[in-house]
């Protein structure tokens, strides 16, 4: 029983998915609730490896999805209005995404929302 449940495993997994023409993006909402579009194409191929998951140019960390649905267009949404340098001088606190300050030492790679005395950014930190 166990041996025909893996087979059939085996054999659902192996076949190719494909999407309706009404549907021409595969749409990925992230968990800081951005969102980025992929053109669905013939060749596009989708690719797991360790908790990355790739589907043609765009990779996505799988703790950082929260959802993945076809959609009739691009949705990808930045929320960059302009890049500024920050003086390092100016900061006056650092949070991480779920509202928690953070110290500079304990910054690593994500996002993390500076506040300065001329305003709030958003810092993809590298």
């Amino acid at each position: 029983m166990k041996k025909l449940l893996l087979s059939l495993i085996t054999l659902m997994g192996s076949l190719a998915a494909q999407a309706d023409t009404t549907y021409p993006y595969l749409t990925f909402e992230l968990t800081d609730g951005s969102k980025a579009s992929v053109a669905i194409s013939s060749d596009i191929s989708l690719a797991f490896s360790g908790t990355t998951l790739t589907i043609g140019q765009e990779a996505f960390e799988l703790t950082n999805l929260s959802k993945m649905y076809f959609s009739t267009s691009d949705q990808t949404t930045t929320g960059i209005s302009a890049v500024q340098a920050i003086d390092s001088d100016e900061v006056e606190a650092i949070y991480d995404l779920r509202g928690r300050q953070v110290s500079r030492s304990e910054m690593r790679r994500g996002i993390y929302i500076i506040k300065t005395k001329n305003g709030t950014s958003k810092v993809n930190v590298r």
